[in-house]
């Protein structure tokens, strides 16, 4: 397989449509494969999570819905999740799949168990139903499922000998650890250079993210973000501030629509694709050059989550697609590779600190800040400004950058997750 080809390989992996918070559609998409295996009606289900799942989904909506919780969306799946949509697991809810959730929710049916001592993503859904069991478990991305059982007998287990049709495809699995062979500078060569035909299906998610802003910003969605952004719009930058924020208040209210998520998040993927996509447009550049700069942005931000992890204690928004979008706009603005590189280090420089308190509508804020961030950490290192690497958790490189910021995510702020957590759970008792 050539360079090219894990690069291609990578991007499709993880650059994929979600529907709503990835963290709720995740526990929808382990219990609607419960509920699947059990093949008879879910009686009641356990779910068993790690902090950060139950952190993203206390206070986000539901698509489709005016609910939230994961017990409720664990119900979701249940009743009329479709588990080979992915994170599209609930696409295809209706009203009587909502009420039947809302009853099953209310008589206590579903209990929500928090693991502290499990320190990557973990989900974990024990369906009962007819004296059956079912268990299917999930770790480290969000439809990775490792583990399945029904009345005891393992049917499925990740990289043990079963059946040929049901073994993990090995092009694709973990792909995304190998994006850690490439340097920033021969990522931005591959989306400078690469065949745009190879690329094409990054529109895909331009004009999916664009269509959830244009509704955002459009419409009477949430607390307002969206239309007080779009009051304020006065150039292009302005614009793809408000576009980015319009698009996270729908998706973090439960609008229906689904987006194109990056490195496992959806607002990630307004971030990465949104501001970059309507500076192009606003500034008449070529498609061709926005689509390669999105690009760019998908592979830098998949960068910074590997080295971070799926969930971390920092803002994924802020220091993972942030990072990403300002090397898509250095990039858009024909920067040089040093530029770029420069683009990284001042985003960096300037959000390390910002932290992850779960998914909710204030999110849309946070990417309010990051796209700012963005916008100026790029123009500052296409005017010869890049913050040095004597400036705190700065490498000489941007590659050293990001594993030093890794470093203190995974290191230094190891209890900050609970600590969040503890904060959150007590304003609900």
């Amino acid at each position: 397989m050539t360079n090219s080809n894990v690069l291609i390989d990578i991007l499709k992996d993880q650059v994929k449509p979600a529907l709503g918070c990835t963290e709720p559609g995740a526990v929808a998409f382990c219990a609607a494969r419960a509920a699947e295996l059990l093949a008879c009606p879910v009686e009641k289900m356990e779910l068993v999570v790690n902090n950060n799942i139950l952190k993203n989904g206390m206070s986000v909506g539901i698509p489709g819905t005016i609910e939230r919780g994961l017990d409720f969306a664990a119900a979701l799946g249940i009743f009329c999740g479709n588990p080979d949509y992915g994170l599209e697991v609930l696409k295809t809810i209706d009203g009587p799949c909502i009420s039947k959730s809302r009853e099953m929710v209310d008589a206590g049916r579903i209990k929500v168990i928090l693991d502290k001592e499990l320190t990557s993503l973990y989900i974990k859904a024990t369906a009962w139903g007819e004296g059956n069991i079912s268990e299917v478990e999930i770790k480290d991305t969000h439809t990775n499922i490792v583990l399945e059982r029904l009345n005891g007998h393992i049917t499925y287990q990740k990289d043990q000998s079963f059946a040929e049709d049901q073994r993990p495809n090995p092009k694709t699995e973990d792909i995304r650890f190998r994006i850690k062979e490439f340097t920033i500078g021969q990522l931005i060569d591959f989306a400078n250079e690469c065949p745009i035909e190879d690329l094409s299906f990054i529109n895909d998610g331009i004009e999916m993210n664009l269509s959830l802003a244009k509704v955002g910003i459009n419409e009477d969605i949430g607390l307002g973000m969206g239309k007080h952004f779009k009051a304020q719009i006065t150039d292009a930058f302005s614009k793809a501030k408000a576009y980015t924020v319009s698009a996270s208040e729908a998706r973090m209210t439960g609008y229906p629509l689904p987006v194109m998520s990056s490195a496992g998040s959806g607002n990630h993927g307004l971030v990465a694709i949104i501001p970059i996509s309507v500076l192009g447009l606003e500034s008449g550049v070529e498609k061709d050059l926005i689509i390669r700069s999105v690009a760019l942005s998908h592979l830098v931000t998949i960068y910074v989550k590997v080295h971070l992890g799926v969930l971390t204690p920092v803002c994924g928004c802020g220091v993972a697609a942030g990072v990403g979008c300002a090397s898509g706009i250095a990039n858009l603005k024909s920067g040089t590779v040093e530029q770029i590189e420069a683009s990284i280090n001042n985003m960096i420089a300037g959000v390390s600190g910002m932290f992850c308190d779960g998914a909710k509508i204030g999110c849309a804020y946070k990417l309010a800040i990051s796209v700012d961030a963005a916008k100026d950490a790029s123009l500052m290192a296409l005017s010869g400004i890049r913050i040095p690497s004597d400036n705190g958790i700065l490498g000489n490189t941007p590659e050293e950058s990001i594993r030093n910021l890794a470093h203190v995510s995974t290191k230094g702020m190891s209890n900050t997750d609970e600590a969040i957590l503890d904060v959150m759970i007590e304003k609900c008792v």
